[in-house]
Parts: C-alpha cells; structure tokens; sequence
C-alpha cells in the first residue's frame, strides 16, 4: 500500500525560514495572519489531506465516475469526503470574508493545493476548479452575479468548471463554434458542445456552476470574438437558490489514462440560460484569469505527485533488500543489504529530493508574490509582484509537471518490476501525472508563452523582476566563503541565462521560428537556474540556523547536502539546455513535411 505524510517540517521552513510568511500580516486583510494561525491551519489541513482523501486515491483510481443517461456519480466515500471538506470550510480558505470565506493569503492556499494534490490528485480537481469559477467572477462578474454565485461556490455548496475546448479547437479557442444568442431578459441563449471538461457533471454538490465561452452574433473572428457566459446547471431561483433545470448536460465522460476519480465530461449545451461575465467580446480576458490560476494549481499537481512518489521510493528503497552495497555489506545479520545503499537508486531519490524542495521554495514564491500582486497599498509594488507572477507562471506549470511525471516514473524504476504492477499503488503516480504536462495550456505552449509573450513585455520589464534579485543575491554572498559551492554555479548558470534571452530576442526579431525552436530549452533552462536561486538562499537560511544553534541540526545539515547534490548533480543540465538553444532552428525545420 503507497504512504503520505504531509511534509510540515519543510513547508515550515519555506514559508517561516524562508519568505517569513508572517510580514504578509502587513498587507490590508491580512492583519490576523501570524505564524501559529498558519501553522494551525496546514496541520488540520494535513490531517484532512492524510486522513481522509489519501486513503480514497487508489479507490478512485480503480472504480472511477459512473455515468448513466447524463448522471455522473462520483467513486465511492467521495461525496462523504466532500461533506468533510466542506464542514472544515476548505473550500473557503483564501475566498473572501464578505462572501463567506476565511480570506487566507494565497501561499497558504498553495501550500494546501500541494498537500491536497498529493493525496488525492482527482479530488482535488472538484474544488480547485471551484475556486478557479470564484476568482474569474471576483474580477470580472457584475454585481449581481458575484452576489448571487461566489457565496455559494467559496461555501462548497456549489461548484464551478471551465468549458472552452470544442471537438475541433483546443489551444486555438479563436475557433470556437459555440454560439450565444441575446435575450430581452439580458441573459443568452447558448448552444455547442464543450469536451474535457473536468468535474463537468458529478453528485458532490446541488449545483454546478459552468463558466463558458461562446461567439455573439456581432463576434468578430478570431479571438476578439470570444465571449464567457455563466451557465448554471440548475437556474437559480428569486431566492437564489436552485430553481429550474438548466438545458446543459453532460452527455458522456471519457476513458482516460489516469486522474480516474475526476469526472471528464462532454458537456452538450442546448439553447441553454447564460449571463455575460464582463464585457462582450473580451471573454478570453476573463478566461485567462481562471487558467492563470489553473495553471498555478496544476504546478502543484506536478510536486504534489512528485512529494507523494518520492515518499514511496524512500519507504521502498528502505526496506527492500537486494544485493550487497558495492563497498561491502552494509547489513551483514540480513540476506542483503536495502537498495538505498546502492548509488543508482540514491541518484533516483536525490533528483526527487532536491525537486521537491527547491519546486516548493519556488511555487511558493509565487503564492506569495500572488498576494503581494493583489493586496499591497503601493501600486509599484503591486505590479513588480504581478510581474513576477506572470513571468513565472509558465515556467512553474511546464517545468514542475514535467518532473512530476518524471518522478513517478523514477519511482516506479525504483520500485522495479514491483512498481510496474497495481499492487503497490506507484504506478498510479505516472497515470495521473501525465494530464498536467498536457491541460491548461500544453508544456510547450507554457513555453511559446514565455518566450513570445513575457519575455517582450516592457522591453524586458518581466525579465527584470526576476534577473535584478537573482544579480543582487550573488553580489551580495560572492564574498562569503561558506556559499561558494552555491554561487559560483548559480553566477555561471545565471549568466548563461541572460546570453540565451539575449539570442533569443535578437534572432526571433528576425525569425519567429528560431524563439519557437528554443523555447522549450530555454524554458528549462530558466526553470533551473530558479531553482538554483531557491537551493542557493536555502542554503543560506540552513547555514545560518546551524551557526545560531536553532532548530534541528540534522534537518538543516540534510538541507545543504541536498542543495549540494542539486548544485553538482542537476543544475549542469542548464548547460546542456544552453547549447540547444544556441543550436538554432535550422535543424528543426529542415525536413520537408513528407520527410517525416
């Protein structure tokens, strides 16, 4: 049977050693945040997590959603977790105060995501997609529309989906087919069919609340035609609850490759009842704030997968024994030794190790840039984080999927022909992990977003929100001789950094192929030396504890061999991404079409 045990200590240590999660009391609607609430808060949050949505993971991977003439029943305890969820209020937890909510900062929310995606990746699509629904009609909703659905949503009673893809246009939405026609009521007609639509159709909560892009008749093409609608499953009534049904339903769930206990549904929407979110023809703009946070929330599913793999590796490796270590026994009163003693598989849970903790430090940056970006009185400030964010984003999302999937596979590899079979649990980690690498915007596109879009913002502007504290950092600590093995890597791979954007900006000017031919290299590329930046300050943090004697001295001398291993062992990876971006186009779209 696989294991998970939230990982406090080190969530405690990003968030309190780290980024002193505590000066977010600074910031208007914060005032109550301290260190113990928060530590109160991811410990009932973990139990949750450990407690009562792990132990349904395997069933929902085996039983999976029911659907029977457009009812969708969820695996079984699901809905009795739900009731549990919701009764602790989770839902809530970083919604608003005058909507019901505790209005908790969004680093604690993403701290949450993490564990909540570790232990149940599929159940944890239900309400993240909820609170996705919540933040789109928070800046865009009218009113009415705020006052009648966010309340409802950030309770759990309700919940929320996002309906854009069509059978024909997943990435390109400009080709949307679904049409919405206007009625004297202010409300509109809506007719299409919308696919992979996750928790589309499910009997956890009494209603669902759809938040859709449709083409008005006076669309102009492409995607300044699009428009988002809310289209509730059962219309509400005057008193705001639910009244009518609604013409959309679901008319068939897909047979997926993993993430089995989440519903994905064809949603068929007949002449169905929506109201306009925002302004005609910019819907995509609202969109966009709902995938921002997707995608955000899809980063945690990479390291939430990859925590609760790489626990089951150690657990594994621990207590398996084959063979002798290469320098003798190390267990002579056993058959044979475990096979952590072997170097191989330590490379494996190191490379998990070092991830995890650095993607954490990383992501959970961003979780409280996010809250910087939303609540700081100056606008400057405000907008420097946003920045941040933004830039951000698209390198957490790609690179922290693509090594959660590479995790579960390392862990499966760890486990060996063990990991291959159901009996043990891991082999679930590689199904599930592999839709984040895909939904929200593919990896690569996450990478012809950076290199497209962010990297030409503001002359550069986005660029420097993150360039101008990684400079600082190593000038500051160059002289320091117990932070060597940690700058002069992160000094060298940084540098090579810059002279990648440099190239990339000068050549796609030219050749729009040679940014698309690089972009996923660099996007790697930049993903590492973040996270060389990460391991480079924990490991200032770690140094520092030791030295004041505070805390516990194994755990901060496990944190800088760590950072060492990413230093030597993965950061020269960036080298290598290096040279691929300097390699140009020319190879890539050298072969004619028919050469293929």
């Amino acid at each position: 049977m696989p294991v998970y045990s939230p990982p406090l200590d080190d969530i405690r240590f990003v968030l309190h050693d780290m980024l002193c999660a505590e000066k977010l009391a600074e910031l208007p609607g914060y005032e109550e945040v301290s260190r113990d609430l928060i530590d109160q808060i991811l410990e009932e949050g973990g139990k949750v997590c450990e407690e009562v949505l792990f132990p349904l993971n395997q069933i929902g991977d085996s039983e999976g959603c029911h659907f029977d003439a457009g009812t969708v029943t969820t695996p079984k305890g699901f809905k009795e977790a739900y009731d549990t969820f919701v009764e602790g209020g989770w839902p809530s937890l970083a919604c608003s105060p005058e909507h019901g909510g505790m209005g908790m900062p969004q680093l604690v929310n993403t701290a949450m995501k993490e564990m909540i995606c570790s232990a149940n990746m599929s159940f944890g699509m239900y309400p993240g997609l909820s609170y996705g629904a919540y933040e789109a009609l928070q800046k865009f909703g009218s009113p009415e529309l705020q006052d009648l659905y966010m309340p409802k949503i950030a309770s759990g009673q309700w919940s929320g989906t996002m309906c854009l893809t069509e059978p024909h246009c997943g990435t390109d939405l400009g080709l949307i087919r679904t049409k919405a026609i206007p009625n004297d009521d202010g409300s509109c007609n809506i007719t299409g069919t919308k696919i992979f639509i996750s928790a589309g159709e499910h009997d956890l909560t009494e209603n669902i609340i759809h938040l859709v892009l449709a083409k008005l008749p006076d669309a102009p093409e492409g995607v300044k035609g699009i428009s988002l609608f809310v289209v509730p499953k059962f219309i509400p009534n005057d008193a705001g609850d639910v009244g009518a049904r609604n013409t959309i339903n679901c008319g068939a769930i897909e047979h997926k490759m993993g993430i089995h206990g989440n519903a994905t549904c064809v949603m068929n929407l007949d002449d169905a009842k929506g109201w306009l979110v925002g302004e005609p023809h910019k819907g995509l703009r609202a969109m966009f704030a709902f995938m921002n946070d997707a995608r955000l929330g899809v980063a945690m599913q990479g390291l939430g997968i990859a925590e609760v793999a790489r626990q089951n590796g150690v657990a594994y490796a621990k207590e398996r024994l084959q063979m002798r270590s290469l320098t003798g026994a190390k267990y002579p009163d056993k058959p044979a030794d475990p096979i952590i003693v072997h170097p191989d598989v330590r490379r494996m849970l190191l490379i998990s190790r070092a991830f995890t903790e650095g993607a954490r430090a990383l992501s959970y940056w961003v979780g409280m840039e996010l809250d910087v970006s939303h609540k700081h009185e100056d606008p400057e400030i405000r907008q420097a984080a946003d920045d941040l964010v933004a830039l951000l984003t698209p390198i957490i999302k790609a690179y922290c999927t693509d090594m959660g999937s590479e995790i579960s596979n390392l862990t499966v590899q760890t486990y060996g022909g063990h990991g291959f079979i159901r009996e043990h649990g891991v082999e679930q980690y590689v199904r599930d992990a592999r839709i984040a690498q895909i939904y929200e915007g593919a990896n690569g596109i996450q990478a012809l977003d950076l290199v497209g879009r962010k990297m030409g913002v503001g002359f550069g502007r986005l660029l420097r929100r993150f360039f101008h504290p990684v400079q600082s950092f190593i000038e500051t600590h160059q002289a320091d001789a117990d932070m060597q093995e940690f700058i002069f890597p992160l000094a060298k791979a940084f540098a090579k950094l810059q002279q990648s954007t440099a190239m990339i900006a000068q050549k796609g000017l030219k050749n729009p192929d040679e940014a698309g031919a690089a972009s996923s290299d660099y996007l790697r590329q930049f993903a590492l030396v973040a996270l060389a930046f990460m391991w480079a300050q924990m490991a200032k943090k770690a140094q520092e504890k030791l030295a004041a004697g505070e805390g516990d001295k194994a755990f901060f001398e496990t944190k800088l061999k760590t950072g060492r291993f990413f230093m030597q062992r993965m950061l020269p990876e960036a080298d290598a991404r290096f040279k691929m971006v300097l390699a140009g186009a020319d190879t890539l779209m050298a072969l004619d079409e028919d050469e293929f």
